[in-house]
């Protein structure tokens, strides 16, 4: 479970994550974090957030951001806004380590999200950029397609898909939330 002051790390990205206000803190209006980028990480899955908005600080280093297909380089000082629907990734290809404050409104249960998704990272149950493999993806994407949706392919290929594949995954032994990850 998300609390003030938890550290997540991803030990495949590198990228740690700091709760400085958790959906409980805020009464589910807002998430607050505080991430770390490592130098030359690589580019995530594009991605939007159905009903929730992003603001972000950098407080340290340049982070690289594709946001509705064009780039941009964000620096220490710089924020970005990122509307529910704007399809985004975001990354550090600089050489220094950089610092982010990352804020999702409303809070959701976008926490649950993260924890699960760097737990899998982190029991090696990844590909070398971090994506689990699709009959683990189909569970985590019904369980939070509220919160996060992959830009491709369109959002009701992926439900009819993710939809087939779940019973799949069930018999595989894959869940869309583990109790060790968010304990």
């Amino acid at each position: 479970m998300a609390y003030k002051g938890k550290i997540i790390n991803n030990k495949k990205t590198g990228q740690q994550v700091k709760f400085i206000q958790t959906a409980d803190d805020t009464g589910g209006e807002l998430l607050e974090m505080e991430s770390f980028f490592q130098p030359h990480s690589t580019e995530p899955v594009p991605h939007y957030h159905p009903f929730q908005e992003e603001d972000f600080v950098v407080l340290e280093g340049e982070i690289t951001v594709r946001i509705n297909g064009k780039l941009q380089i964000l620096k220490q000082g710089d924020t970005l806004h990122v509307n529910k629907t704007q399809v985004h990734s975001m990354w550090n290809q600089s050489k220094n380590t950089a610092r982010v404050n990352w804020k999702v409104m409303p809070a959701s249960d976008t926490e649950y999200f993260l924890e699960n998704g760097i737990g899998i990272a982190n029991q090696k149950k990844t590909n070398d950029k971090g994506m689990p493999g699709l009959l683990q993806v189909a569970l985590l994407a019904n369980r939070f397609s509220h919160v996060y949706r992959v830009a491709k392919p369109p959002y009701a290929v992926q439900k009819i898909l993710f939809t087939t594949l779940t019973p799949l995954s069930y018999l595989a032994g894959y869940r869309p939330c583990y109790k060790e990850f968010v304990d």
